[in-house]
């Protein structure tokens, strides 16, 4: 099974390993949340986050899902990447790592690909009609 790790800002990995939880009715297996906070150094996060790696990875490999591209979590994930067994996907919401573990099971190409059109996919603008909007008053 394929290993996920959330790499991100402050609060943002525990509480998106909460709300994947509430969603999927229990937290999945080999899945972490690992924290970045503003002060920290990241080259000195880098061995904790390579035991966390070490910890997920069964053999068939570790997604790492990041919040921002070219933010410090992101860069360090960066960092533990390698191609086709460490793999990092940045931007991470709620739908990309619902449909990452509906897929983690078929491989890493296409659970890659399942999260990262999950992700996009899942974003929406929602617009009321004139009713709903009357009754929000």
């Amino acid at each position: 099974m394929i290993g996920v790790l959330i790499l991100a800002h402050d609060a943002l990995p525990a509480s998106l390993v909460e709300a994947v939880t509430h969603v999927l009715g229990s937290r999945p297996p080999q899945f972490e949340a690992f924290s970045v906070a503003a002060s920290d150094d990241p080259l000195a996060l880098l061995p904790a986050a390579r035991e966390a790696l070490h910890r997920l990875d069964s053999g068939e490999g570790v997604v790492i899902f990041s919040d921002i591209c070219g933010a410090t979590p992101c860069n360090l994930a960066g960092k533990l990447s390698k191609s086709g067994h460490v793999e990092v996907i940045s931007g991470v919401n709620l739908p990309m790592l619902v449909r990452a573990f509906t897929y983690r099971a078929q491989g890493m190409e296409t659970m890659i690909a399942k999260a990262v059109s999950g992700g996009r996919d899942g974003v929406l603008h929602i617009e009321l009609d004139a009713a709903h909007a009357a009754a929000r008053g």
